[in-house]
């Protein structure tokens, strides 16, 4: 029986732990053997490429990582709950 996640692709999700906390992005993939998504702009790794006929001098290319789903939060979610920080918080009276 396939896994099911409470993100799917083309969700827009808020990264809620870890070291790229606080950031947003769009799903573009899920990787259910390994529990983890793919989100657009978040945890952005440097890959190498051979040389080939596209690039021949070979290259550097910077593409997303994987983030863990229990990571992952739905923005929709985020935005009605007491992690969000107030916009508009009201000063401190003295």
């Amino acid at each position: 029986m396939a896994q099911k996640f409470h993100v799917k692709r083309n969700d827009l999700v808020v990264v809620i732990a870890g070291s790229h906390k606080g950031k947003r992005g769009k799903v573009i993939s899920i990787l259910p053997a390994k529990n983890r998504a793919i989100v657009e702009g978040v945890a952005m790794i440097k890959r190498h490429l051979k040389k080939s006929t596209e690039h021949p001098q070979g290259a550097i290319v910077e593409r997303e990582g994987s983030v863990h789903v229990s990571n992952l939060m739905l923005v929709s979610r985020y935005e009605a709950s007491k992690r969000a920080k107030p916009t508009a918080a009201p000063a401190a009276q003295a």
